[in-house]
């Protein structure tokens, strides 16, 4: 698909529906001429697993607090 059809980012947003993956070439899709890491270092994903950990502990936790209040 060309850009004009996946984005409207020249109108201030971008309408691409994976911006990662997308392949229309303009800067909000992350196409800005600079190199895109692929990898991360070992610091990094211990990081970022942590953070994910976390908001999966916090994803549990209001889905009990919602079941609870279902059973009451």
């Amino acid at each position: 698909m060309s850009h004009d059809e996946t984005c409207n980012c020249n109108e201030g947003s971008c309408k691409c529906e994976d911006t990662q993956d997308c392949n229309c070439g303009c800067e909000c899709c992350g196409d800005d001429g600079h190199l895109q890491r692929r990898y991360q270092t070992k610091e990094e994903q211990i990081t970022f697993l942590e953070m994910y950990l976390s908001e999966l502990k916090l994803e549990v936790q209001a889905v009990e607090e919602h079941l609870a209040d279902l059973r009451k």
